[in-house]
């Protein structure tokens, strides 16, 4: 069972970014999942989730119209495509995968500094 984040990077204030997350091991299509982040200091925040099949998509107010969730059941994959970064986005970002009948599981985490 695993998750295994890829895509981050550095990346210039304005500029943008697609992340990636790999699940292998579990039934990715019967999981919801998100994306959360943790700047350094500060707790981990949900930052998008996406239903299990794509059809609900919710974002964190700090990224709505400046980020998308997707997902693709076929590849086992789910994405975040950022615009417009900040600096304020500087973070680790997670993937998270959700079942209601079994544990949460989570990824190691990439970076993403935003810095000009």
């Amino acid at each position: 069972v695993q998750l295994v984040e890829s895509g981050g990077g550095l990346v210039q204030p304005g500029g943008s970014l697609r992340l990636s997350c790999a699940a292998s091991g579990f039934t990715f299509s019967s999981y919801a999942m998100s994306w959360y982040r943790q700047a350094p200091g500060k707790e981990r925040e949900l930052v998008a989730r996406i239903s299990s099949v794509g059809g609900t998509t919710n974002y964190a107010d700090s990224v709505k119209g400046r980020s998308t969730i997707s997902r693709d059941n076929a590849k086992n994959t789910v994405y975040l495509q950022m615009n417009s970064l900040k600096p304020e986005d500087t973070a680790v970002y997670y993937c998270k995968a959700d079942h209601p009948f079994s544990v949460a599981l989570w990824g190691q985490g990439t970076q993403v500094p935003v810095s000009s």
